[in-house]
């Protein structure tokens, strides 16, 4: 959602622990005609998939918002530990894609 006094920003918000980003939340956007005219902006095309999204809230998607926070980063920066990978029960890398 673009701020309403000045469209460079953004209903948003990052917290951090130490430096590190451990959670991202935002307001989403509802309004399909202001939808429509960020992605126009974004010189984005309006295909299948984006046109069943912006119909989703012509359809009575409530106003509405989210975070994700990161519980492996949390638990590294708390136990202090030497990389994130240590407090993900599976790590991901390039040497190890599944369980």
């Amino acid at each position: 959602m673009p701020d309403p006094e000045d469209d460079r920003f953004s209903n948003s918000y990052d917290i951090f622990i130490r430096g590190q980003e451990i959670c991202s939340g935002a307001q989403r956007c509802h309004d399909p005609d202001v939808v429509t005219e960020i992605i126009h902006k974004k010189g984005i095309e309006i295909g299948d998939g984006l046109k069943t999204y912006i119909e989703s809230f012509r359809h009575g998607v409530s106003p509405h918002a989210g975070a994700g926070i990161g519980l492996e980063r949390v638990v590294f920066l708390y136990l202090g530990l030497d990389n994130v990978r240590k407090a993900s029960m599976f790590p991901r890398d390039p040497n190890r894609c599944t369980p």
